[in-house]
């Protein structure tokens, strides 16, 4: 039986306000693609403000700035939603929707099976892969460790 859950912070700075037309087909498709989520084999938990609206309006790194944040059962799990699932459509559109970043924008790593992340627990993983890179601490798909590794 797993002890450990795998935990994902993923940001992303807007192209143009929230409200704007320009990202109004994003805004639009927010609560199918959190359906899908909440409704995928392994999804265990997803940030949800204390506003209890999606983490749109969570604005930790920045006003420009989104937010994801959720816990699956393994990183398979969260891959196949990510990247085999609809949406992988959205992430394709994503150029249209957030203007690139340079520094890592996602951050991988494990918690206590039971355990769900704060923003502010998040925000220091994403710290920590972009100052030291991929390690058992904060890493990404493409370089993960697994719950042992650390």
């Amino acid at each position: 039986m797993a002890t450990h859950h795998i935990a994902q912070l993923n940001i992303a700075r807007l192209a143009a306000p929230i409200e704007s037309p320009a990202l109004s087909e994003f805004v639009a498709n927010l609560e199918r693609i959190n359906a899908l989520a909440d409704d995928a084999p392994g999804f265990v938990w997803r940030f949800i403000s204390s506003l209890g609206e999606s983490a749109v309006e969570a604005r930790l790194f920045g006003d420009d700035h989104i937010v994801n944040m959720s816990v699956w059962t393994d990183i398979d799990a969260l891959h196949n939603y990510v990247y085999r699932s609809a949406h992988a459509e959205i992430m394709a559109r994503r150029k249209e929707w957030f203007q690139h970043m340079r520094e890592a924008y996602h951050v991988l790593w494990w918690v206590p099976e039971g355990q769900h992340p704060t923003l502010v627990q998040a925000s220091r993983k994403l710290s920590t892969l972009r100052e030291h890179g991929p390690s058992a601490d904060a890493f990404t798909f493409k370089q993960p460790f697994s719950a042992d590794s650390g």
